[in-house]
């Protein structure tokens, strides 16, 4: 069963994510290859620089609707534009996490470890916030 998009990439918008793509910088390449790892092992399909116009996410995982951003230095200075693209990102049911180039870099088991986390807490069926009704009670 194939996912109806609530968004709408334009043309532009991949032909910039393959540029980015080509370019990626060597946290993105390292984590790009344990995502990979961990989605073959996990049966999650990690996608990298997906567009989601306006904007272009460093990594997704549609089937749990999770977004992967990786900071370097120049997202120091991004902070409220960080806020409003996990916003407007969160607006489409995405949950937005992120981690800094130094922990792709040099943390990578630690990384790997949080991400699971999160990804478990995605994957794990929400429970009800409201008990079953006793008796074939029905709660309105």
């Amino acid at each position: 069963m194939l996912l109806e998009a609530k968004h709408k990439n334009l043309p532009q918008d991949y032909r910039r994510a393959k540029e980015l793509r080509q370019r990626s910088s060597f946290a993105e390449q390292k984590l790009w290859f344990a995502l990979r790892n961990y989605g073959k092992q996990h049966n999650l399909k990690f996608r990298r620089q997906q567009p989601i116009h306006p904007y272009i996410v460093d990594f997704a995982c549609f089937e749990i609707k999770l977004i992967i951003e990786l900071d370097g230095q120049s997202h120091d200075h991004t902070q409220v534009q960080d806020q409003r693209r996990a916003n407007y990102l969160a607006s489409k049911g995405f949950k937005v996490v992120r981690y800094a180039n130094d922990d792709a870099l040099n943390n990578m088991e630690g990384l790997i470890e949080t991400l699971h986390s999160q990804i478990m807490d995605l994957a794990s069926p929400t429970p009800p916030l409201t008990p079953p009704a006793r008796g074939g009670e029905r709660l309105s």
